[in-house]
This record gives C-alpha cells, sequence and structure tokens, in this order.
C-alpha cells in the first residue's frame, strides 16, 4: 500500500530535523493583494520626502544583495 502525503511529509521533516533543520514559517506581504501597489507607492513616497531620505537610501543600497554586485 502505497504511503499516504502525511506520512511521506512526516518522513521528509524526521529526516530534515535529523540533519539539523527546523521548520519555520514566515509571514510575508501578498503583492497580489488589492492595494498593495498603492500603499509600497504611498509608503516610498513618504520616505522620498523625509529629510533621512538619502540615509535610507544609502543605508539600502550598502546593505542589498544585487544580481549583479561583484561581492
Amino acid at each position: 500500500m502505497p504511503k499516504s502525503n502525511t506520512e511521506r511529509v512526516r518522513e521528509a521533516r524526521t529526516k530534515l530535523r535529523a540533519a539539523g533543520l527546523r521548520p519555520v514559517q514566515i509571514w510575508i506581504p501578498d503583492t497580489r493583494a488589492p492595494g498593495f501597489a498603492a500603499e509600497a507607492r504611498r509608503q516610498s513616497e513618504l520616505i522620498g520626502r523625509s529629510p533621512e531620505s538619502c540615509d535610507v537610501q544609502r543605508w539600502i543600497e550598502d546593505n542589498s544583495i544585487l544580481a549583479d554586485d561583484d561581492e
């Protein structure tokens, strides 16, 4: 009899735990949600108008890993 999906998942998780890993669940904003783009734009405009915008942008650039970075 083939294993159920539950059994296969349990075995896979057991192997991962044995390898020293643990499961972590995170919640992130749904970029497909209605209003997401408008809210992102609103927040971007707020930071763009703030006195600290140059410092914030510099920090983002210094701490971002981009595909074309040489590092």
